[in-house]
């Protein structure tokens, strides 16, 4: 259930193991699109395997369920306006689901859900569907891949597992052990799902430690890039890079889910999102400042070239993108000012006019990293146009 960028890699890797795989969806496009072999998101070495598993008929899209012996529901669980979860598409799959279960099926949920969410669905189930009582096994389990690396990672990361009880855990490791290399780790559901949220939370806390360093280091004249490196020559150091902020429907949402439901006691975790948030407004003053300096010494308005709307490098995934508000932030702010937009790994978008890599760095007087594609590090980094970055292209 859900096609995106863990749902359809999910679905085309269990199909090269022998599953046969019904996809679902309930956008028409993704399902029309995964039906001709065609890829609609950018995944390195996804778009083969993918006209594979169709031709061979291993791998079926649909925009409605079809009754099957295993569900996964993989849908997206964004957060409203006050960073409260939002798991209304994981109940809403579930509830399409729920005239399909039958004894012995095997329910799943893979998406980022909060503490007691798996238990909430076997609830709505049971209300619902009595009758499958102690009939069903109900599982949580995670992702844990980095896009641009999915397809090994999903074959050779470990997975937790919990089910709601010891049966469940069983059923869903027998599932997964089909097409997972990795070791297969069975706990409770409650703790799974903290698992998710408290990996994603730790490493939030980690960038936020180096955004927090680049901005003390801006400040002191220090360059970050030259101090990370030299303090992780100790063997017990290894602090991260910084950018721009934080994006990515995971580091960036997923603390979210423990301080909404622990305000009094996630403290850490709620500094750490607050200071990654911070480090966005942080580059967009700096790049206004930069702008209005130019236009002091020079008597007119710069060009500006914003390089990069992902949230890391080399993907087309712009989803809570710090790069992406920066831009939207900056070209509503200041109309006046030409900004040339570039994103290698996508067509084009509805907020901005993209643009060439090398015809935007050439036509700018400024020049913005946000995001640091492989692209980027080919062009010309003399001194002959000025320069911010804020990703590591130039360390």
């Amino acid at each position: 259930m859900g096609l995106g960028y863990i749902g359809l890699p999910t679905a085309i890797i269990a199909s090269q193991h022998g599953v046969k795989v019904c996809g679902v969806d309930i956008n028409p496009s993704v399902v029309e699109k995964t039906n001709k072999g065609l890829l609609h998101i950018v995944e390195p070495g996804l778009g083969d395997l993918l006209k594979e598993a169709v031709n061979s008929g291993a791998l079926t899209a649909y925009t409605t369920p079809q009754e099957s012996d295993v569900y996964l529901m993989v849908v997206p669980t964004p957060f409203k306006a006050n960073h409260e979860p939002d798991i209304s598409y994981v109940e809403s799959a579930t509830r399409m689901v729920l005239p399909l279960l039958k004894e012995g099926d095997l329910y799943i949920i893979e998406s980022t859900s909060p503490v007691g969410t798996t238990e909430k669905m076997a609830e709505i189930i049971f209300a619902e569907r009595p009758e499958l009582q102690g009939k069903i096994h109900i599982a949580y389990c995670p992702e844990r891949v980095l896009p641009g690396n999915v397809i090994y990672e999903l074959v050779h990361n470990d997975r937790v597992i919990g089910g709601i009880d010891e049966a469940s855990s069983a059923a869903a490791v027998n599932f997964y052990s089909q097409f997972v290399k990795g070791m297969l780790h069975t706990t409770n559901c409650r703790t799974a799902e903290m698992c998710k949220l408290v990996e994603n939370s730790s490493r939030d806390a980690q960038i936020a430690f180096a955004n927090e360093l680049s901005i003390i280091c801006e400040k002191a004249g220090i360059n970050v890039w030259e101090l990370i490196n030299l303090a992780n020559k100790h063997p017990r150091v290894n602090i991260l890079q910084p950018g721009c902020g934080v994006g990515g429907h995971c580091i960036a949402v997923d603390p979210y889910f423990i301080t909404s439901a622990f305000p009094e006691e996630a403290k850490i975790i709620a500094k750490a999102r607050e200071i990654n948030n911070y480090k966005s407004s942080w580059c967009v003053e700096r790049v206004k400042n930069a702008i209005l300096t130019y236009q002091l010494n020079h008597g007119q308005k710069p060009s500006v070239a914003l390089m990069g709307l992902a949230f890391k490098p080399n993907i087309d995934d712009l989803r809570e993108s710090p790069a992406k508000k920066i831009a939207k932030q900056l070209v509503a702010e200041m109309p006046e000012v030409n900004f040339n937009v570039v994103e290698p790994n996508i067509e084009s978008h509805p907020d901005f006019d993209i643009q060439d890599c090398e015809k935007a760095f050439d036509a700018s007087d400024i020049v913005v990293y946000l995001t640091a594609h492989k692209e980027f590090f080919n062009l010309p980094k003399d001194g002959a146009k000025e320069i911010l970055d804020f990703c590591g292209v130039l360390k």
